[in-house]
């Protein structure tokens, strides 16, 4: 079995995640490829496809998601993400285990809908959903005139869990503001949802983010098991630098491990930080903490030669903008050059608006 060094891993997963060069593909092919975006934040997948894409414009994800080619829904990990609706058919029944099982042992709403016919409320919201959107409140204040005596907020709750729910524009459109509003995925795509195909799921995970673990696929969806699903696979297997086997698809070439690597501004909640149970291929257990907030927030990063060396954030003020660029290590005159090209670019891309712009360099901390 082939032995892969932690450099020729992290080559692998750049070239996946098209970061070694600016890809010239559509905005949903980019989504179809790299099995989805990060969306627990309105706007942070926009971020992920400018980091990514040659020429990449706003409206051409808002677009697709008006049009419904692309959607925002819980899925993996019973996070929200931005997928193809073709995905979200395929991928939501194969993890809807996540939501059964918060279903019964969510601390705030498991007791108050115990005693509840969970598939009676789903059918109830969904009788209700198929008039049009409605935001949390109103779905749930509708499902409370059936019954007073539970928590609007528990049925709610209980409709997100048993329902393929997704969030319908205005919300996630670049430039506007709009509340959670949700339809039911299969009528709002206008196709049923398809048989689990945890097989498949494995594979577009692989194609998307590998050689990976099974501990860094189960990682990713949020489910259980996979192992045994992925010894039926025709799988290549290698052994990662710390001994794990690792899986690939078979047709799927690795790039040269010095093939270069240049800087990159990755947004908040990109994928990459999230997408495995051993992140060290792309951000050290030190960097990963002063990365990802004690309320799960993920700063928008600063990648060298590969890997997580500092983070960026924008702040305007009236009609100014500034990108601050906070290095974890001194980094090469070239590579800072390079990152402070790149946020201008930022910048002009994300605050076209603003009539001061400034990228400013704190020191190391």
């Amino acid at each position: 079995m082939e032995t892969l060094s932690r450099r020729a891993l992290n080559r692998a997963t750049l070239e996946r995640q098209l970061l070694l060069r600016p890809a010239k593909m559509s905005a949903y092919d980019a989504v179809e490829h790299l099995a989805g975006l990060q969306a627990q934040a309105p706007f942070p997948p926009y971020y992920a496809l400018w980091a990514r894409l040659h020429g990449f414009r706003p409206e051409e994800l808002a677009g697709l998601l008006e049009s419904r080619q692309v959607v925002r829904i819980a899925l993996m990990r019973g996070t929200v993400h931005l997928v193809t609706a073709a995905d979200a058919l395929a991928w939501r029944p194969v993890v809807q285990v996540i939501y059964d099982r918060d279903l019964k042992q969510n601390a705030q709403h498991a007791r108050e809908i115990a005693g509840l016919d969970h598939d009676v409320v789903a059918g109830a919201a969904r009788e209700l959903l198929s008039r049009g959107p409605l935001s949390t409140t109103a779905l749930g204040t509708e499902l409370a005139r059936r019954w007073p005596d539970v928590a609007t907020a528990s049925l709610t709750q209980l409709a997100r869990g048993k329902l393929p729910l997704v969030q319908v524009p205005p919300r996630a459109i670049w430039g506007k503001a709009g509340q959670t509003t949700y339809a039911c995925l299969d009528e709002w795509a206008g196709a049923p949802l398809s048989p689990p195909s945890p097989s498949a799921l494995i594979a577009r995970y692989l194609r998307a983010f590998g050689p990976a673990s099974v501990a860094d696929v189960q990682a990713w969806a949020g489910i259980t098991r996979l192992g045994e699903v992925a010894s039926e696979m025709d799988l290549r297997r290698y052994r990662g630098p710390d001994g794990r086997e690792l899986l690939d698809l078979p047709e799927l070439t690795l790039p040269d491990e010095d093939v270069p690597a240049p800087p990159r501004l990755l947004g908040p909640f990109d994928q990459m930080i999230l997408s495995y149970a051993d992140r060290t291929r792309i951000i050290s257990d030190e960097y990963r903490k002063r990365v990802i907030t004690q309320n799960g927030l993920v700063k928008g990063t600063v990648l060298v030669d590969g890997t997580v060396r500092g983070f960026w954030e924008i702040k305007t003020s009236r009609k100014a903008a500034v990108v601050e660029l906070s290095p974890f290590e001194k980094l090469p005159k070239r590579d800072l050059a390079a990152l402070e090209s790149a946020a201008g670019r930022l910048m002009s891309w994300a605050r076209p608006d603003a009539e001061t712009q400034e990228v400013r360099l704190l020191p190391v901390t």
